[in-house]
């Protein structure tokens, strides 16, 4: 399956304090959605609110990436929240970040869990469930952006949610188009020209390769490009001048 475009999103916002991780001005003339940590993994009020005045000025989306409490582990630490907390706490995330979004002159357009929580709704009904009950008690029928064929993506469809299927150019592929865990090796893809091939690949025939070598079929409307990684800024710039070299249009999905 091929699409006439597609979303470049990615992870910003992501310090505290005088702490920061993401080069958010520049990968913001590269990106069409940016996945804004809302407090609970990284990301404070003073960053969140600088993020969403940059988004909005350069007509960049803004969604709200929720998480577990997880500061000091970035939040991709395994945690068991009960569903009623958790979903509490994501609703608490997409309103702190909405106000800041309408203070720039845009809005949260989606939501996108991350790090932790992201992997464990692939699977996990209970805690997938709980993240859709926290967008719908945020409000406006939020599309939720995660892996296609998630545990979250069904239960945000038949809650009515949209869905949004995204894919990432920097991580291997288990055989079942599940990413394979960050603690095994060749999780991330590091090399340049390979994370280009394989967004080019995903985002024009639908495809990847997997780490065991077989081909994997991965349908997304959104590709992820990560900002924490080494040289993040020219490797989007790159991504997204061969998208557009080879036909593919480069435009948000909200």
């Amino acid at each position: 399956m091929t699409w006439a475009s597609i979303d470049l999103n990615a992870d910003l916002g992501e310090g505290f304090g005088r702490w920061t991780l993401t080069d958010d001005e520049e990968l913001l003339t590269v990106v069409t959605s940016a996945n804004v940590a809302c407090g609970f993994h990284a990301g404070d009020a003073v960053t969140m609110r600088r993020v969403c005045e940059l988004a909005a000025a350069r007509g960049v989306r803004i969604g709200a990436q929720v998480s577990y409490r997880d500061l000091a582990g970035f939040g991709r630490r395994s945690m068991d929240v009960p569903a009623d907390e958790l979903a509490a706490e994501v609703a608490y995330q997409i309103g702190a970040l909405d106000v800041f979004a309408r203070a720039a002159g845009s809005r949260v357009s989606y939501v996108k869990p991350h790090g932790a929580l992201y992997n464990r709704v692939v699977r996990d009904e209970e805690q997938a469930a709980a993240v859709v009950d926290g967008v719908l008690l945020a409000g406006g029928g939020l599309p939720v952006l995660g892996l296609p064929g998630s545990r979250l993506h069904e239960t945000a469809a038949k809650a009515g949610l949209p869905v949004v299927a995204e894919a990432f150019g920097d991580r291997a592929y288990t055989a079942d188009g599940s990413l394979l865990p960050r603690g095994q090796e060749g999780a991330v893809v590091t090399d340049p020209a390979e994370v280009v091939e394989r967004s080019v690949s995903m985002a024009r025939f639908g495809v990847v390769t997997a780490h065991c070598g077989t081909s994997v079929a991965v349908r997304a409307r959104s590709l992820c490009l990560h900002g924490d990684t080494p040289g993040a800024v020219g490797l989007a710039r790159r991504v997204r001048a061969e998208l557009e070299a080879t036909g593919v249009r480069v435009e948000a999905f909200a």
